[in-house]
C-alpha cells in the first residue's frame, strides 16, 4: 500500500533475484523513465551474486550495475577520486570501504556529501533522499542478503499506483513511496 501521497518522493523496492529485478527496471524503462532516473543499490557481493561474469552483459540493469565497478575499485576511499569518479563515469559509482555498487542519482548524492556523507553510509543516502530510517535499515539488511533495491522518483500518483501493483505482481518486497 503506497504510504506517501507526495509524488515528489522516492519509490523504493526491493528485489531477491535478479529476473525480479530487471522485469521492474524493464518496466520503468517501457514507462519512459530513463536510465539516469533510476536508482539501482545493490552490494558488491550481490552484484557479483546476480550479474557474474558468464551473464553480466546480457541486460540492460547489468550493464548499469557494472558501470562503475572498474572505476571503483581502482579509486580508493578518498573523497577526491570519488568524486573525479562519478564525474568520469556519470552516475554509477562502487564505493570501496561500504562494499556497495549505486547506479543512478543517489550515486552523485553519496559521492558529493563529502567524508561524512559516506560515514553514514547507504543508510545516511536513503534518508537523504527522504526515506524514513526505519524503512532504510530494511534495505541496509536486505543489500547485505544480496537483495537488490530500485528506486526512482515517480512523475505522478498514476506512476506510483502503477508501480505499486508491477511490483508486488513481480516479487517487490518493501515498496515504499
Amino acid at each position: 500500500m503506497l504510504n506517501n501521497t507526495d509524488t515528489a518522493g522516492m519509490m523504493t523496492a526491493m528485489f531477491r533475484d535478479r529476473e525480479s529485478a530487471e522485469r521492474a527496471y524493464n518496466e520503468l524503462r517501457a514507462r519512459g523513465y530513463d536510465k539516469d532516473d533510476i536508482n539501482v543499490i545493490m552490494s558488491d557481493e550481490g552484484r557479483k551474486q546476480h550479474f557474474d561474469s558468464d551473464r553480466d552483459g546480457d541486460t540492460e540493469l547489468g550493464n548499469k550495475s557494472l558501470e562503475g565497478t572498474g572505476a571503483g575499485s581502482a579509486i580508493g576511499g578518498t573523497l577526491g577520486a570519488i568524486v573525479g569518479a562519478v564525474a568520469a563515469i556519470g552516475t554509477s559509482i562502487a564505493i570501496p570501504g561500504l562494499g556497495l555498487v549505486v547506479a543512478g542519482p543517489l550515486a552523485a548524492g553519496l559521492a558529493g556529501a563529502g567524508a561524512g556523507g559516506l560515514t553514514g553510509g547507504l543508510i545516511g543516502a536513503l534518508i537523504g533522499a527522504g526515506i524514513p530510517e526505519e524503512r532504510a535499515k530494511v534495505y541496509e539488511s536486505g543489500i547485505k542478503e544480496g537483495n537488490i533495491v530500485l528506486a526512482f522518483k515517480p512523475r505522478n500518483a498514476e506512476d506510483a499506483r502503477y508501480f505499486e501493483t508491477h511490483f508486488q505482481n513481480n516479487r517487490g518486497e518493501h515498496i515504499y513511496y
